[in-house]
């Protein structure tokens, strides 16, 4: 199994700054892509960044500019810089990993998730 722990999270003024981080913990062989993911109160999980095991970033398109995603393979750890936060910023962020895990029959590789770490931007 592969536990995923995010920190970093917490309560910014407008325009402040926030650094996440996520490490993959267990019996890992290999990760693929990590991602974050937000869920705003009342609304859809979306998609913020995602990173390559090779360094290839995807962000979208309303944070460009204010958001950027990094890795460190050697220690399983992905990070979120967020600046000029904003109010439309709130909501609990996900951590995501595709990693494998040696089982009987060579590697296994499945979905993982952390359990969140909240951002709350006041105005």
């Amino acid at each position: 199994q592969v536990q995923l722990v995010e920190s970093g999270g917490g309560l910014a003024q407008t325009g402040e700054s926030l650094k996440l981080s996520c490490t993959a913990f267990g019996n890992i062989h290999s990760i693929n892509n990590m991602n974050w993911y937000r869920q705003a109160p009342g609304k859809k999980r979306e998609l913020v960044a995602a990173i390559s095991r090779d360094g290839d970033t995807n962000i979208t398109e309303s944070v460009k500019g204010r958001i950027t995603i990094s890795r460190n393979n050697a220690e399983n750890t992905i990070y979120l810089q967020m600046a000029n936060l904003q109010p439309i910023d709130t909501a609990l962020y996900y951590c995501y990993a595709h990693g494998g895990i040696m089982g009987f029959y060579g590697v296994v590789y499945s979905d993982y998730w952390g359990q969140g770490t909240q951002v709350t931007v006041a105005s």
